[in-house]
């Protein structure tokens, strides 16, 4: 069932990242109860689909007296409440931390947006792109002497969003078992982008990245950690950076001439020019089979339509298919814990009691 079985989680229903982060909760085994506000087809709610996998859903008119005292009781017998709208939402709602944790103590109040619960911003709207571009994560992705490119909405919304989002729940339900105490997460779309450029700040500490994009070792500046296109149209991914795995794709590529020590970047240029011009020769198929069995960082460059078909994928079981969706599998996998197959979205009773009855005891756990 997982190693967060037995964990209880409200989330009331928002757009992407929270219902992501509640995605993950549920793929690791919790239980996640989904309250759409309003009847049927009403509320702000991302499409039905795999963000909804392993969750029952709940349709409740919180403006309505009677149906949120429905939720008080549901979420005084949770574990865990996540909310994605902008502060102050939920406590006009009555649905605000400081009233569910008086009412259930242990309670982890987990809160998803862009800009976090306080700051110059908080209350202003934005997007990923917003988010990222602010954090420092957008202007580094891209072509030299380009615009930035948008990383689709996978930096802010999902990664720096809902993944965090879900390592917040899972930490404060590990400190709970200690103090036995609930608290409030604030997961901020802003605060989880600034975190994945952890790695560039160290690079530029210590003069190893430079200030314009598209110029550096992991950004498309060295021939080594790019795109080729190939004979079809397709593309190929190098990433060749150590100097045994550079001489495997030179051999692969069956390149004669004599080329420049390949970490230094006065030689970029020319070495790129030559790794054009022989990736052109094949397609890319080709060239994904000439490599897969050596050490040259050579994979092809797969849509996410495509990717469940590669072998190496076909044999981790990396894809599954949930409710006539096919969708990426629960990850990390556990050895002795592992998560089952998630269920598509099932519709919950409406009577808080049956709920409480489903989840045991009808206390938190």
């Amino acid at each position: 069932m997982g190693p967060l079985n037995g964990v209880k989680v409200v989330e009331l229903a928002s757009l992407a990242p929270a219902p992501f982060g509640c995605m993950v909760l549920a793929d690791l085994g919790a239980d996640v109860l989904q309250i759409r506000r309003g009847s049927p087809g009403e509320g702000l709610s991302a499409p039905a689909g795999p963000l909804d996998r392993g969750k029952h859903t709940l349709a409740l008119d919180l403006k309505n007296e009677r149906d949120l005292d429905v939720a008080h009781e549901i979420i005084e017998a949770a574990d865990v409440f996540v909310e994605g709208f902008r502060p102050g939402v939920t406590e006009r709602l009555g649905l605000g931390p400081d009233h569910l944790l008086a009412r259930n103590p242990r309670l982890i109040y987990a809160r998803m947006t862009g800009w976090g619960q306080d700051g110059a911003l908080a209350a202003r709207a934005g997007h990923d792109i917003n988010y990222i571009a602010l954090a420092g994560a957008l202007e580094p992705i891209g072509r030299a002497g380009e615009r930035p490119v948008p990383p689709l909405n996978l930096i802010g919304d999902f990664a720096g969003g809902g993944m965090l989002l879900a390592l917040g729940v899972i930490a404060a339900l590990y400190e709970r078992e200690r103090s036995g105490t609930g608290q409030v997460v604030d997961a901020a779309m802003v605060d989880g982008a600034a975190l994945l450029t952890a790695f560039l700040h160290g690079m530029h500490a210590n003069g190893l990245w430079n200030e314009e994009r598209g110029t550096n070792a992991l950004d498309g500046g060295a021939p080594f950690y790019d795109t080729y296109e190939c004979a079809d149209g397709r593309y190929v991914a190098v990433g060749c950076v150590e100097p045994q795995f550079f001489a495997q794709l030179v051999a692969g590529l069956e390149i004669d001439a004599e080329l420049p020590f390949h970490l230094d970047p006065r030689g970029w240029p020319e070495i790129r020019e030559q790794l054009r011009a022989a990736f052109k020769q094949r397609p890319r198929d080709e060239w994904a089979k000439l490599f897969a069995d050596t050490d040259a960082c050579v994979t092809p460059v797969l849509s996410p339509w495509e990717a469940p078909e590669h072998p190496h994928n076909q044999q981790r079981q990396l894809f599954v298919e949930i409710g006539g969706v096919c969708q990426p599998a629960p990850a990390p996998r556990f050895s002795r814990t592992p998560a089952t197959l998630p269920h598509p979205s099932e519709p919950a009773s409406g009577d808080a009691a049956e709920v409480l009855a489903r989840w045991g005891n009808g206390h938190a756990s």
